[in-house]
């Protein structure tokens, strides 16, 4: 029998978990430039403000044997992990969207506190391809490769996103036209024929069939550093501007409750839906946390699941801005948050 189980715990299979993984506080892994006093105070926290992640590792025989008896976990296929991307390139795209949600908040995060920030645009990266149920031959996920560089569209430069949204703007599903991409290990452009296509979302956006890379980087006046080691995903956005609120603003937002927040941040200071909601419902609860953030445009059955994992033992409230977050935290004994920047 034992023989049996070690064997089991040696083979790999073609399986993946999503787990509860940790809930940690934002507060810890800040640092800040020697210069941070000439454009704002720091008011060190007496609580914390976590964010949360899950984890993805993959299966032996016997972890997918525990993983099928354990509520808290989801097995998924390569298919169901990984989508049209090989695993290399989910985790250069994971890595980026950590490096931009951080960026992120301190765009919000300064904005709010009235420090000057601006961003800046890179490169329009093709991060995923978006397929039609039958795609036709110059379909651009037929085309184009997830990490091209799109350079040029119908034979004007697009060396941003905003360029490129505004020359893709009047053209209808069903134009062919013509692209130019930089391709990985090519030095010069490649020109290919693709068709747009509808967007998938009811909008009745004209697409080319691409979900780009998030490639903006923020200029601020002073550095910060938010250190999450290897972890990747634009989760902790919120997490992260809550916390960045809280250092730099006079009072405790969180009323020193520990808090546990999960959501992207968008500049407009929208929180947008993230994964494995449930998982993180269980590693926030588990961390003492005593409310959890979650976007309001999660799924009915990811809010009823969280609030079912938090019990009693912690509060599950839905946002969908940050302001939303801010009134909550206020609700539960925080203060109402004051900017305390030089320039207000």
């Amino acid at each position: 029998m034992m023989l049996i189980v070690v064997a089991a715990a040696l083979v790999p299979m073609r399986l993946w978990e999503i787990a509860p993984g940790s809930a940690e506080s934002v507060a810890d892994r800040m640092t800040f430039g020697d210069d941070v006093a000439e454009f704002a105070t720091r008011y060190p926290s007496d609580a914390d403000t976590l964010f949360v992640t899950a984890l993805g590792s993959k299966l032996t025989l016997l972890d997918t044997f525990a993983a099928w008896l354990d509520d808290d976990v989801e097995v998924l296929t390569f298919e169901e992990r990984f989508g049209t991307q090989t695993p290399a390139q989910q985790r250069a795209a994971n890595s980026q969207a950590m490096i931009s949600s951080k960026q992120v908040a301190e765009f919000v995060a300064f904005t709010r506190l009235g420090i000057e920030s601006e961003f800046t645009y890179g490169d329009v990266v093709v991060d995923e391809l978006v397929c039609e149920d039958a795609p036709r031959p110059q379909s651009a996920c037929l085309q184009l490769l997830i990490d091209d560089i799109i350079v040029t569209f119908d034979g004007k430069p697009t060396p941003t996103l905003p360029s490129l949204i505004d020359v893709v703007s009047g053209r209808k599903p069903g134009d062919v036209v013509s692209i130019e991409v930089l391709r990985a290990g090519g030095d010069e452009p490649i020109a290919l024929r693709v068709e747009l296509i509808t967007a998938p979302d009811e909008s009745g956006r004209t697409i080319i069939g691409i979900m780009p890379r998030d490639t903006r980087s923020i200029k601020t006046p002073f550095e910060i550093g938010i250190d999450t080691d290897s972890i990747g995903g634009p989760s902790g956005g919120l997490a992260f501007t809550l916390a960045l609120l809280d250092e730099l603003s006079p009072g405790s937002l969180t009323g020193g409750s520990i808090v546990a927040a999960t959501g992207t941040i968008n500049a407009d200071e929208t929180v947008g839906a993230i994964g494995a909601v449930r998982q993180k419902a269980v590693a926030a609860r588990d961390a003492g946390a005593r409310i959890f953030l979650i976007p309001a445009s999660q799924s009915a059955d990811d809010i009823s699941a969280a609030r079912r994992i938090g019990g009693a033992a912690m509060r599950v409230e839905t946002v969908a801005t940050l302001q939303d977050a801010l009134d909550i935290l206020q609700q539960i004994g925080g203060d109402p948050f004051e900017s305390a920047a030089p320039s207000d």
